[in-house]
């Protein structure tokens, strides 16, 4: 089938070297504009454009899809199919409606759970068992369209976003390489709005860890937060990044507050939390480098005895 690949990130690579691992003709590959990175804001190209160039395959960066230059531009490449996976805008009704399949997108949730652009992390930062893919036909709402094709997958119990991310982009590469095999034959099914859920943007305000909240819920957020935009709390005004926690089965004295330092486990530091209480592995204060728990219990001598208090305000 005659494809224009569209995606930006590193989520979209399985899927689009999956399509060219099928013997797919990809006719163009549409990815956003290279961006400034780094400390010296150098000119950096995405990663689908790495690939797509890898295989000498057209690349396009156009602004926008709005403008009838950009669509007469996409049309020239005749495409039967467009796929799409976390390209990062919003296709116009003329591109939509251009080839002669449609266009389909690989998105990352279990739709209609999780619209929207972070389907994978608020499926960890809200404790879901479950999550997957599914293959819509893409339609002029935002994740509206009918569903072609689904996967699913469980959520480790202990996992990240970031590792969840990855599976389910190589999941849903699989799940790709079977919709477009089998395109004729599939069948479309309407989303129930009933059961839809908006997944916002994260921002960098995700990442407060409300102390006064369910240890399971903090545990959640903080994996569901990493790699971006990362879990922290506060130390006397200071920022505390949180890289790495874990479940701690120790019981809260009765008076403790939440968000007060009151046991050591390996060293490290053992938070009180509205019910229950975090673990908490590596660390990094503003200002330095990342450090373990136990290294942080001793560069800032703190005592287990419920006097260090955590949170935006603990210099209070």
């Amino acid at each position: 089938m005659r494809i224009v690949f569209m995606g930006t990130p590193d989520f979209a690579l399985p899927s689009l070297q999956r399509l060219i691992d099928d013997g797919h003709e990809l006719a163009a590959v549409y990815c956003q504009p290279d961006k400034p990175q780094g400390r010296h804001f150098a000119l950096t190209p995405p990663p689908v454009k790495i690939l797509a160039q890898r295989y000498e395959i057209p690349v396009e960066q156009p602004a926008t899809l709005k403008n009838e230059e950009a669509q007469k531009r996409l049309a020239g490449f005749c495409p039967e199919l467009i796929v799409v996976a976390a390209y990062g805008k919003i296709l116009p009704r003329a591109v939509l409606e251009l080839p002669g399949h449609g266009c389909i997108n690989v998105h990352g949730s279990l739709l209609p759970r999780y619209r929207g652009a972070a389907p994978i992390q608020w499926a960890v930062i809200n404790n879901e068992p479950k999550s997957g893919v599914t293959i819509m036909r893409m339609a002029e709402g935002l994740d509206t369209g009918d569903m072609l094709l689904a996967r699913e997958t469980p959520i480790g119990p202990d996992e990240t976003a970031g590792e969840l991310f990855d599976r389910i982009a190589v999941l849903g590469a699989q799940a790709l390489s079977e919709a477009v095999a089998g395109f004729d034959a599939l069948v479309p099914i309407p989303q129930d709005d009933a059961f839809a859920c908006w997944a916002r943007p994260l921002t960098k305000a995700d990442g407060e860890t409300d102390w006064s909240r369910a240890a399971e819920e903090i545990y959640a957020q903080i994996r569901g937060v990493s790699p971006w935009p990362g879990a922290y709390t506060f130390l006397d005004g200071k920022r505390l990044k949180i890289q790495k926690a874990a479940r701690c089965a120790v019981s809260v004295p009765s008076g403790c507050r939440a968000g007060a330092v009151f046991a050591l486990e390996d060293g490290c530091p053992v938070v009180a939390c509205g019910t229950g209480a975090i673990l908490l592995r590596e660390v990094q204060l503003e200002g330095g480098r990342c450090i373990t728990g136990a290294e942080f219990v001793r560069g800032q001598r703190i005592l287990p005895d419920c006097s260090t208090l955590l949170g935006r305000n603990s210099a209070d």
